[in-house]
Formats: structure tokens, sequence, C-alpha cells
């Protein structure tokens, strides 16, 4: 209501109704997309692009529960889940039609050219809700598009055959947990593979979307002009499969050579570091990672091979790799 300078005819027009804002502005939740620092950081970058009237997109998952509610019963804090969406969000508007695939487990199968292909995958489906970010008085409104988990059919079919109802209900909770709770438990190994699956499940939909209005709006430009019409920025280190899932899908699936997909990748992508200790990074087990998303293994590995091989040349030393 600020930045479109309404707040004052609204707060009349309710006066006059004999209803008080504030007791409308206490009924909104907080939106449950994550807080600290971190959050906070991204809510400026969308508000300051919005009013400084540069066009801009911003992506996260539409998570269904955030951190918590803290409560006091019987003198102790106990936590309950924070079901922001339970009554709906006005702000938002769901766009079907910008649904897109992703893709996890599976295994990687080469052709007589070497060329990579990532097959038998298990595919859930990301669901997009716009909601709008306007600017401080001005004519611009960027799109805050979040992304829901759905599983791709409702039942697995062979399992309803087998009489066996429950697991066919368990496969599709599963996939739609990805976007159901803001912080899964990292300590257990069901909750941190949950995590990996959340950071991809993002980059690749954005991936994809970014993708297709750069195609849509302009329709006869070759990927080679992506940096120079698109910049991608990673808000910390939990975004980073970016990289390497934006050199899958220019070398897999537009079939560019690693050379000029790593050109791009070089260009296109900026990023935010927030902290700097190592205790405070990202770590996946290998065998997670070659389980849950095998294709991107090699893909890393190519890119650790790359800077190693850069840093040999650039400083003059040899590099003796090991496990």
């Amino acid at each position: 209501m600020l930045n479109v300078d309404t707040a004052e005819a609204l707060d009349e027009a309710m006066y006059q109704l004999g209803l008080d804002i504030e007791e409308l502005e206490e009924m909104e939740c907080d939106a449950g997309l994550g807080n600290g620092g971190l959050g906070r950081l991204a809510a400026c970058f969308l508000d300051s692009m919005a009013t400084i009237g540069l066009a801009a997109y911003g992506y996260g998952i539409r998570y269904e529960n955030g951190a918590f509610h803290q409560m006091i019963k019987d003198g102790w804090q106990v936590e309950e889940p924070d079901e922001w969406l339970l009554y709906g969000n006005p702000w938002e508007k769901e766009r079907p039609e910008f649904t897109r695939i992703v893709q996890f487990y599976g295994r990687v199968m080469r052709n007589h050219l070497d060329q990579c292909k990532w097959v038998d995958t298990e595919t859930i489906c990301a669901l997009p809700y716009e909601v709008p970010i306007p600017g401080y008085r001005n004519q611009t409104c960027n799109t805050l598009r979040l992304w829901s988990a759905k599983g791709r059919k409702y039942f697995d079919t062979k399992i309803i055959h087998n009489n066996d109802y429950i697991n066919a209900i368990l496969g599709r909770n599963e996939a739609e947990n990805i976007s159901r709770v803001l912080y899964p438990i990292e300590s257990a190994f069901e909750g941190k593979e949950l995590q990996l699956k959340q950071e991809y499940f993002l980059v690749s939909a954005t991936l994809q979307d970014i993708l297709y209005q750069f195609k849509s709006s302009y329709p006869t430009y070759e990927l080679f002009e992506l940096p120079n019409k698109v910049v991608i920025h990673i808000n910390d280190t939990h975004p980073a499969l970016a990289i390497p899932e934006l050199l899958r899908i220019l070398v897999d699936i537009e079939c560019m050579d690693w050379i000029d997909a790593w050109d791009i990748c070089s260009r296109v992508f900026t990023h935010t570091n927030h902290v700097s200790q190592v205790e405070c990074l990202k770590y996946w087990p290998l065998d997670m990672l070659q389980r849950v998303l095998p294709r991107h293994v090699e893909i890393i590995r190519n890119i650790d091979y790359h800077f190693k091989s850069v840093s040999s040349n650039l400083f003059n030393v040899t590099i003796l790799g090991g496990k």
C-alpha cells in the first residue's frame, strides 16, 4: 500500500466504514519464506530493483510451513508449525501454464559421440505462484515467482494395481515434501537429502523459466547472447547448483560445446557470499550427490578439473589429485 501510494486512501475508506486498518494489517501473516539476514537481503534486492525501475524476477520456494511459531505452555517454550498459508495468500496468483518438470536420481547414458543423457529419472512438477513486487511510487512492478512441488501423477498405477494404496499416497507425499517444510532436520540423513533436493528443485525450475523467457523475448537471438541480456544472481551458497545445472542444460539439451557453455556461465552469474567460516559452508556427501544428481557430479568434476588446470598454468604449480 505504501509503494503504490494507496495507504492514506485505504485508511480513510475503512474509517468511514467504521473499521480500523491496523486490525486488518494484523490479520495478514508474514510469508514463511525464510528469515534472518539472508532473507532480508533478498527482500531488499527485490524492493530496490523495483524502486529504481530495473526489470527483474525473484525466485524461491513456496514453503507450506515456515520456521515455527514460538508458544509458551506451562512456562516452557514450545514450537508449533507456522502454517502461514492456512487461509490462503491474497497477494499470489497460481500460474500453471508455466509449470516446469524437475528430475532426480536416474543414471547417465552416453552415445557413440560421448554425448550425455540423464535417463530413468524420477520427476516432479514445479508449479509457480506469482507475487507482485511494486516499486516505490513509480510505474515498475516486478515479480516474485515461488515454486510449489507437486507429484507429476496422482498415483503410481502399478502400485494401485497391486492393491498398495498406502504406498501410492506415500510416494506422492514424498515428492511434495520438497516445498512443505522450510528447514528440514539436517542432522538426519533424510533431512539432509531433502535439503539437497530443495536446492536443486529451486535452481532447475528457475533456470528452465529463465531460458524460456529469454527465448520468448528474443526469438532471433542465439543462446550465446544470454549474458548480454540476462544476469542471474546467486544469493549465498544455497542456489550454487545453478552453475552445473545451466552447464547441463547447455551441453546436454542445447548440444553446446563445453567451452562455449562455460564461457556463458562465467559471464551470466553473479554471487553474494554472506559468510566465510568453513563451518557455515554447505557440504554434501558424495554418495548422496551421486545418487540424487548423477549427471551433476560429472559436471562438478569437470569444473574442478578446469579450475585446477587454470590454476596450474596461472601460478606455474603442479596440483596432485587425490580421492
